[in-house]
């Protein structure tokens, strides 16, 4: 095996963390596939003469593209970002795909993901690098042109607001469920009581699904939200189970085809986010054949 096939059989042991990064930074599949496609370009290109460490240096190449394509993101003025429900990782609800676990690790919820959506970019890598992945922030701080000290004072924002914005979600997957199936079962039965009996008063809808007619992009409260479901409910709709990024949640079918994907966190026994993606653009560049029985 010539220097170029160990240097690919390297990188792709190192593809799945470096994707797990990516994801974290971008929240979407595609983007975090093109990033770990761009360092591996880099890498062969590149003086690796004085590399000591090619995974952390692999660790910041990626991250410094997933930043670029973050302003690029805001330069385009996309949708606005606490309107923008990352890409969802779909499984089968009896158990997560092993190509995923490396994606999930450290619970990385649907609700975690969009919360780092509102992150100024230099905040999200701070967050991501640090917090996420161990990075010393002396590393860090020239991807950003920051000092040190300054990079871990964007961390610490960023921290502050992932935790005063995360609900903290429970844990237990077999209680998620049951909260899931008695949030359906309220819905499907047209009990506008029970729906409000199994929301957090606080609870949050978001979906970017604005191009819907009567799909309402941001919800708060119980009762609102409740409103929503039983508008839905009277639409002829099929909802199965899976696990969205190892989360209770659901896949609905319209007529056959996937109409949206919901992840739910529940907070002691109550939902209180539901993230719908129901763009079916985005819908439609997802693998959703692992739900085939």
């Amino acid at each position: 095996m010539n220097r170029q096939d160990l240097l690919a059989e390297y990188f792709e042991e190192q593809r799945p963390h470096l994707r797990a990064v990516a994801y974290r930074m971008l929240g979407s599949l595609s983007e975090a596939d093109d990033a770990v496609q761009d360092a591996w370009l880099r890498l062969t290109r590149s003086d690796r003469s004085e590399v000591e460490n090619l995974r952390a240096w692999l660790t910041t190449v990626v991250a410094r593209v997933a930043l670029n394509m973050l302003r690029a993101r805001r330069t385009r003025r996309e949708q606005p970002l606490d309107m923008r429900v990352p890409d969802p990782i779909i499984d089968p609800a009896d158990g997560t795909d092993p190509e995923h676990e490396a994606l999930l690790a450290d619970s990385v919820g649907l609700a975690l993901l969009i919360v780092l959506e509102t992150l100024t970019p230099p905040e999200r890598l701070a967050f991501v690098l640090h917090d996420m992945f161990a990075v010393p922030f002396d590393e860090i701080a020239p991807i950003v042109e920051r000092s040190p000290e300054a990079t871990r004072q964007l961390a610490s924002r960023a921290r502050r607001r992932v935790r005063g914005a995360e609900p903290g979600p429970d844990v237990d997957l077999h209680a998620q469920w049951e909260v899931v199936d008695a949030f359906i079962a309220a819905a499907r039965g047209g009990d506008f009581d029970a729906l409000v009996a199994v929301l957090d008063p606080d609870v949050v809808l978001r979906s970017d699904g604005g191009r819907i007619a009567g799909l309402s992009q941001y919800v708060v409260g119980a009762e609102a939200v409740a409103g929503q479901a039983m508008m839905w409910a009277r639409v002829d709709l099929t909802r199965r189970r899976a696990l969205v990024n190892g989360a209770a949640g659901m896949v609905v079918y319209r007529e056959g085809e996937p109409f949206s994907i919901c992840a739910v966190t529940v907070k002691n026994g109550r939902l209180a986010e539901l993230d719908f993606l129901a763009d079916p653009e985005r819908i439609a560049q997802l693998d959703l054949t692992v739900l085939d029985d």
